[in-house]
């Protein structure tokens, strides 16, 4: 099957044929039909798997088919749980509607409100935004919000994890009723559930992926080591491989800011990303890291959600995380677009328990390689696993149920109370097609702002 088999326009086919797409993936092949039907829609899909072309193209030629004047009432509304996620929507919507004659814009936090003003002035039909620098604008009555035809709550459930109930029920209200209404979503738990039932009227329902399904050809190993010795081991394996472009995950924002800099010292290029370094650091680090000028780049789970690579070759868990379906996640972020990848965990005797609940959650044993010269001492007692200030503690997450605490990246400032974590974590087999990643915390409330 062909874009063109789908009922889009020829402006439409020629730009996603021009991107290097050729035939849809089954997120898109269901997914833009029901969407140009015009009605509801509740769609399980995870990053990889196309999602973002699944509802950018349709509502690109839903709005073509009645042109009206740019203006600062957007059109169509797409909100995302983070600022990266945000950036990275909106230019694939660039890119898909190049020929559509068509405006987007992307707003979040984390930079100048001004400039963002100046652009929603100048008119735009398609608004890409995190809750809570949308909410800035509208307390400042800068975007009006009265006309929106379409809207889309893309990674619904991180949304809902990082606290953003309250900001979307409010977005919500200030929107016309009559609109057609897209929720995408990587789990369907109790509180999806809900937050769908509220919003979808007689949804059609798509779901293209099993829970907890690791990417298969991602080759999974893991080294024991002793903890105090897990840097040089990594900096060993890095060098002996050759490895470059390797993403590595770090439990802390300190341990990455720490482990950037022992492996720049040991003459390996690399960098730390996580909700600690402005936007501006952020974007410029995952920009050299994607044109290969970075050789390791070292992460926060929450903010390595901006990273969406076809051909990333290596993720490191330097440390495993506190909740075992993160891990799914995270290496999930390698072997997509039908590459191969590798997945390697460096394991010490602190981490056994967080990784028979990952075993649990996967279905499988992970094989276990102890590397030679890095033998682990069998008669070192296990220590608490070091947290984020403000983290709850780690709990197996072998049988999770709706409504566990989870082990988050503190932000800024304290996550509004009654944040709750959604269940267990899904990805599946990788899909060649227009896509977008996913990306880092969306910044709270600041001193008279929201960070978002």
């Amino acid at each position: 099957m062909s874009f063109s088999d789908l009922g889009l326009a020829e402006e439409l086919v020629r730009a996603v044929a021009e991107a290097g797409y050729t035939s849809p993936t089954p997120i898109q092949t269901q997914a833009i039909p029901a969407i140009l039907a015009g009605g509801d829609l509740l769609a399980g899909a995870q990053t990889g798997t196309g999602k973002t072309a699944g509802f950018a193209l349709p509502i690109l030629q839903r709005l073509m088919a009645v042109r009206r004047p740019a203006s600062p009432a957007p059109r169509a509304l797409v909100l995302t749980p983070t600022r990266e996620l945000a950036a990275q929507v909106e230019e694939s919507i660039r890119i898909y509607g190049k020929y559509a004659g068509l405006r987007s814009v992307a707003i979040f936090g984390g930079v100048g409100i001004h400039p963002q003003i100046a652009t929603l002035k100048r008119g735009v039909d398609i608004l890409v935004a995190t809750p809570g620098r949308l909410l800035d604008h509208q307390q400042q009555h800068t975007v009006d919000l009265s006309k929106i035809e379409i809207l889309v709550l893309d990674e619904a459930d991180r949304m809902l994890d990082m606290g953003f109930i309250k900001d979307i029920k409010r977005i919500l209200s200030l929107l016309p009723k009559a609109r057609q209404n897209l929720l995408f979503s990587a789990t369907f738990s109790d509180e999806i559930r809900a937050l769908a039932d509220g919003l979808l009227n007689h949804p059609a329902m798509i779901q293209v992926a099993r829970r907890n399904s690791t990417v298969e050809i991602i080759a999974q190993k893991v080294h024991p080591v002793d903890r105090d010795r897990k840097r040089e081991l990594l900096t060993a394996l890095i060098r002996a491989n050759d490895w470059v472009q390797v993403l590595v995950f770090t439990r802390t924002k300190h341990g990455a800011n720490r482990l950037a800099e022992q492996l720049t010292k040991d003459g390996i290029s690399a960098l730390a990303i996580h909700g600690n370094k402005s936007q501006g650091a952020r974007t410029r680090a995952l920009a050299e890291f994607k044109a290969n000028q970075l050789q390791v780049l070292v992460a926060t789970d929450i903010a390595a959600r901006g990273i969406d690579i076809d051909q990333l070759p290596h993720v490191v868990n330097f440390d495993l995380p506190n909740v075992a379906e993160d891990y799914v996640h995270r290496i999930g972020r390698t072997g997509r677009a039908g590459a191969t990848g590798e997945a390697i965990s460096l394991v010490c005797v602190d981490e056994f328990g967080l990784l028979r609940d990952i075993e649990r959650v996967i279905g499988r044993v992970l094989e276990q390689d102890v590397i030679p010269g890095f033998e682990p001492d069998l008669s070192i007692r296990p220590e608490p696993i070091q947290r984020s200030r403000g983290a709850p503690p780690p709990r197996s997450t072998g049988h999770a149920k709706n409504g566990n605490a989870r082990a988050r990246e503190p932000r800024g400032q304290a996550v509004a109370s009654g944040q709750r974590g959604t269940e267990a974590r899904r990805n599946g087999p990788p899909a060649r097609g227009p896509r977008t990643g996913a990306s880092s915390a969306e910044g709270r409330r600041g001193s008279g702002n929201r960070g978002g």
